[in-house]
This record gives C-alpha cells, structure tokens and sequence, in this order.
C-alpha cells in the first residue's frame, strides 16, 4: 500500500543550550526582550516533517510517496532519500529559493525555540496530489499554508483517506478553515498544546471534533498519547526511552507509527503503542532521521515495553 506524504522538507539546524531558558527570560521584561543563548553544541541535519514521516514509514517497510517543493541547495538530502530508497519523483526543486530551513535551540528542560524560513516550501501548493497513482493513504502535514488547504480538499475529492496533521501551522486557519479540514479528513492529529488551540479557535469540544472523524488523536510527549474514537477513550502509555537527547521530530516519528498501523489495519491499541515506540527510538538519538533498527530489534523492543506480543496482522 502506498502511502502519500505532503509535508515541509527542510534542513534542520539543531543547537543544545546547556542551561535553561527561563533563567535568562525576566517575566515583565517579555515585550522589550533582547537575548542570546550561547549553545556549543550544533548539528545540522535533514528534516521537515515530511521528510521525517517518509523516513520512519520507510524504515517500519512502508511505501511512501513524499511530495514538497525544495531549493536549489538540495542536492545532498535528495541524495539521502535516494540512498533510503524514499520515492522523490514529487519532489520539485524551484532553483531561485532555498530549501526550508529550521534552527532549534533546546534546553535542559527540552524546552525548544524554533526559527523556521520557508523558503521553497512556500510553493508546495504548485504539486498536485492528482498526479500521484495508486495512492491509498496520505497525511497532509506541515507544509504551505495553501498547499496544505489544496491537498486536503484534493484528497478529500479523491476519497483517499487521510490524516490532518497542522502541527504548528494551527494558527495560520481560521475557524472556519480549521472545521472544514476536519470535516474532509478521516483522521486528526494534534499535540496537547495544539488541541487546546484547536478548541480555543473552533470552540467544540474534543469529543465533538471526534465525532466527526475515524479517531482524533492526541499526543502528549513523555506522557504518552489519547485516541478518541467510536465514542471511547484509549490512553496509550509512553514508552520508556533508554536516554534522552533530541525530542527534534518525535512526533513525525509517531505519524509515521500511526500511517503503518492503519496499512497493516492494526487496532488503535496496537497502532498507537507502535507509534510511542518510534517516538522513543527517535528520542534517544539525535537529529530525526538518524536512529535505525532492524525488524526483530523493534519488535523485541515492542514486547518488552508493553509485555504483549507484537501485531502481526
């Protein structure tokens, strides 16, 4: 089964700050705010949330199909895609910009401060999911503002099932932009932060946004993560990382947990306990497309963390 992915590609600028964020903010001093965090650690690496997904999707033996626009500085993680065997015959290079870049500078609390120039990405609105084949499944990611509106109503055209997933470009919809995503969607993906955004600007309860969709999930980092569907309540326990060093990208790794579930038509226990997991193995590396495994690793992975034996339908 094909899976399609729409979603940013970018080059990730990681920075760790060995000290803590709140340390260096005065609280009354927030509107005339002048800092530096000194950070001697940097990493840059290939990201963006699409190309994370595909990443994980493919290491699980799924079959993405990533589409998104990049730069003319991209030739090195077209290279890395090639080189996972990730399809990026949807991947269109516009020269006269730049690939998305993202800066992250996380401290010791794993609080995260994000710049983010969208570069090419603001172009992805120029692919048409139309042209992919044989495409069963899609997530309609972080991305374009535009491009995520077009390939949301597009899929949803197609009746091709797909999960919405704003991340942190909630609040660039309107309400009513927000409830028609929902309302062509089959699936919805949030963070605890961006659910209570969600219901702030849309003003329905959690359950009624449920209801309206195959499963509303919520993640909840450490704490593991809430499947809302037919009606019911499935808290999903996190999964134990062996050491923490970058939470870069976990929830693109859970996306991707979540899209080989419903190929593989686990049950929403299964899938999200799947999902935790690969948070995790993401966590305990840095950079978000570093960690890999082997299938019998994973899975013994998977039973001894939550003492069940792992899927097999």
């Amino acid at each position: 089964m094909s899976t399609l992915i729409c979603g940013s590609i970018a080059f990730d600028t990681t920075m760790k700050f060995p000290e803590r964020f709140k340390d260096y903010i005065i609280a009354d001093q927030i509107h005339d705010i002048s800092v530096c965090f000194v950070s001697p650690e940097m990493r840059r690496e290939f990201g963006g949330a699409g190309g994370n997904i595909a990443y994980n999707l493919k290491l699980l033996g799924g079959e993405p199909f990533l589409m998104g626009t990049v730069g003319h500085d991209f030739r090195e993680y077209r290279d890395w895609l090639q080189q996972c065997g990730i399809i990026d015959t949807f991947v269109r290079e516009i020269s006269r910009l730049f690939t998305a870049q993202c800066v992250i500078t996380t401290d010791l609390d794993n609080n995260q401060l994000t710049s983010f120039h969208p570069g090419a990405m603001s172009e992805a609105h120029t692919n048409h999911v139309a042209e992919v084949q044989n495409v069963s499944l899609a997530i309609v990611a972080p991305d374009g503002r535009q491009a995520m509106i077009q390939h949301a109503t597009d899929l949803s055209a197609l009746n091709v099932p797909f999960i919405f997933d704003p991340g942190q470009n909630l609040p660039l919809f309107s309400k009513t932009e927000l409830l028609n995503f929902i309302d062509q969607a089959t699936w919805l993906i949030v963070n605890s932060y961006e659910s209570n955004l969600l219901l702030d600007i849309t003003g329905v309860s959690v359950q009624q946004h449920a209801s309206n969709l195959e499963a509303l999930i919520v993640t909840h980092g450490a704490n593991g993560s809430t499947i809302y569907y037919d009606g019911s309540e499935l808290i999903i326990p996190p999964a134990k990382a062996s050491q923490t060093l970058d939470p870069t990208g976990c929830g693109d790794a859970y996306r991707a947990g979540i899209l080989y579930g419903l190929q593989q038509d686990w049950s929403w226990d299964q899938s999200g306990k799947l999902a935790s997991l690969l948070g995790t193995l993401n966590v305990e590396h840095h950079g978000t497309q570093n960690h890999r495994y082997e299938n019998e690793e994973l899975r013994k992975r998977y039973e001894e963390v939550f003492r069940e034996s792992y899927p097999t339908k």
